[in-house]
């Protein structure tokens, strides 16, 4: 019997935990629509670009974190390739708007960031958490806010980059 408590409580946690979530968005999905405010204050309504070009929103946990760097600078690194395809980057965390302009002065960064300060963005995509960590999810939509990739990695920061650049190769022009 003590050893069915544990596990009882255990499986009820995951149960409320899960009735809160919502499903990730997947391929064929429409992106939803939000407004945040971006790293200099200024709100950014998502439905402004939607029908103009294609999109590569990347969650992120933390600014300033070993692998959120790492992955933030590989889509600088490549971000005249993203412009090449068309493409519009956007990097959304909960972090506030001043960590947010910290983060891109820091480290150069030419795309937009976003505070999802309350996670309701996140909430909308369903982008899963590891643990107590926010997740990291890349999604890549056509010009039609339709998501055509998404990739789910903690750990292969680099290959949110290369994963979203072989998506827009397959996006007719």
């Amino acid at each position: 019997m003590k050893q069915f408590m544990p596990t009882a409580l255990l499986a009820c946690l995951v149960f409320i935990l899960a009735c809160g979530a919502r499903a990730q968005l997947k391929n064929g999905d429409k992106v939803p629509t939000f407004r945040l405010k971006d790293q200099n204050g200024q709100l950014f309504d998502l439905s402004s670009v939607l029908g103009k070009q294609p999109l590569v929103i990347y969650f992120y946990p933390k600014d300033e974190t070993s692998v959120c760097t790492k992955e933030a600078c590989s889509f600088r690194d490549a971000y005249e390739q993203f412009r090449e395809q068309g493409a519009r980057v956007i990097g959304i965390s909960s972090d506030g708007v001043q960590s947010h302009k910290a983060f891109a002065e820091h480290h150069q960064l030419p795309f937009t960031l976003l505070a999802d300060t309350a996670n309701e963005v996140r909430k909308l995509f369903g982008v899963p958490k590891n643990f107590v960590l926010p997740g990291r999810v890349t999604y890549v939509a056509d010009r039609n806010g339709v998501i055509i990739h998404q990739f789910n990695s903690m750990r292969n920061a680099e290959q949110h980059v290369t994963e979203a650049l072989t998506a827009l190769q397959h996006i007719p022009k």
